[in-house]
């Protein structure tokens, strides 16, 4: 496996030793990405297996295993076989559309939370995920070219509804001079409270069929993808993720703040309008799919960057990595729970980073006091 040239050729120059911040990060070897890359593939793949077997028909490890290795396109009486009917044409689909959004959410608020420089920024809290709803919706209820050659394009109007939110947010965070992080939060509260209040105005014009899909869609559902709409929005997604990835020694000095990035080489104006358009891009798409789900992108970078450090470079990666596998056993906790009867998992991805949100944001509170 080849190791990525972002890894052993750097692309600025090193820092200065009095410009290092608290939270430096030390170079970072081939070996080490490539480990740590690699456990959390193998990982997210096990996650990933054992998923399968749960749900309302219970199906075994040693089982799930023999149907994988049939692969999807079984011939003679297992294409009819019932265990690997549920498991091709409903299970595999859900959770890999799990992995997928988890992973890409993650990495976003990893992206946003060094962009920003502040540990609470999130697509779902600063307001960006309700701009994509918006986006979606309008697109949904009014039948706004939603395929083109076959393919969805649905993510494009979710896209352009999550960047839209995203300059707004920003815009009011540096609106005196300065970039302010509680403004940016009340930002994203106003913006979550009026892209809501609009959503639920569309959805009233809508027919009841199609206004009770919108309210079970917008509390965060991943309920009956196939194979196609995975292959969809993976072709958004890797896109959104490769700019990320590539911007990540840009992210490194970025956390030393603005000035020093400057000065440092990073061409900070541009920097931030990739990364903004990537984050708008990844957050967009997986909203379009799976509406509203929130926290994952506050939770899981605070955990990888606890226990790998802040390097950019392997953060992005391992973020997306815990974040799919975060959000797989979320949803396989969401169907499981309470079955037949299905939690949102909205709901469940809330319950666990709603109290993580409220400490950091005292924390940050108390910083800032100090």
């Amino acid at each position: 496996m080849p190791v990525p040239t972002f890894l052993s050729r750097p692309d600025l120059p090193p820092l200065p030793e009095k410009a290092q911040p608290v939270q430096a990060v030390a170079t970072l070897s081939p070996i080490k990405w490539l480990g740590v890359s690699g456990g959390l593939g193998t990982l997210a793949f096990l996650t990933f297996a054992a998923c399968l077997g749960f749900g309302t028909e219970a199906i075994s490890f040693p089982r799930v295993a023999a149907l994988l290795a049939q692969g999807p396109f079984a011939e003679g009486a297992m294409q009819n076989a019932p265990h690997y009917i549920i498991l091709w044409q409903v299970r595999v689909p859900r959770v890999l559309l799990a992995f997928m959004v988890g992973g890409s959410l993650a990495a976003v608020g990893a992206s946003l939370q060094a962009l920003l420089r502040n540990p609470l920024a999130d697509p779902y809290v600063i307001g960006i995920s309700s701009g994509a709803a918006l986006g979606a919706a309008v697109a949904v209820l009014f039948g706004i070219g939603l395929s083109v050659l076959g393919l969805s394009i649905l993510p494009f109007y979710a896209f352009l509804g999550a960047l839209l939110a995203l300059l707004i947010v920003y815009r009011i965070a540096v609106s005196y001079g300065s970039f302010s992080i509680h403004t940016l939060l009340l930002g994203g509260v106003v913006l979550n409270a009026i892209f809501s209040a609009l959503i639920l105005f569309l959805t009233t014009l809508a027919d009841p069929y199609k206004a009770s899909g919108m309210y079970a869609w917008l509390m965060g559902s991943l309920t009956g993808p196939d194979f196609a709409t995975v292959l969809v929005l993976a072709v958004y997604l890797l896109l959104g993720v490769a700019v990320l990835v590539s911007q990540a020694s840009a992210l490194n000095l970025l956390t030393l703040g603005e000035e020093a990035a400057r000065s440092l080489g990073v061409e900070v104006e541009r920097v931030k309008r990739v990364l903004f358009a990537a984050s708008a891009l990844l957050t967009g798409s997986v909203v379009a799919f799976s509406g509203l789900i929130g926290f994952v992108g506050l939770i899981v970078p605070h955990a990888v960057r606890l226990v790998f450090g802040a390097d950019h470079r392997l953060l992005l990666i391992a973020s997306g990595m815990v974040g799919g596998i975060f959000l797989m056993l979320a949803d396989t906790l969401a169907r499981t729970l309470l079955s037949p009867t299905e939690i949102p998992v909205g709901v469940v991805t809330a319950l666990a980073g709603g109290p993580v949100f409220l400490y950091l944001l005292v924390r940050q509170r108390r910083r800032i006091v100090a």
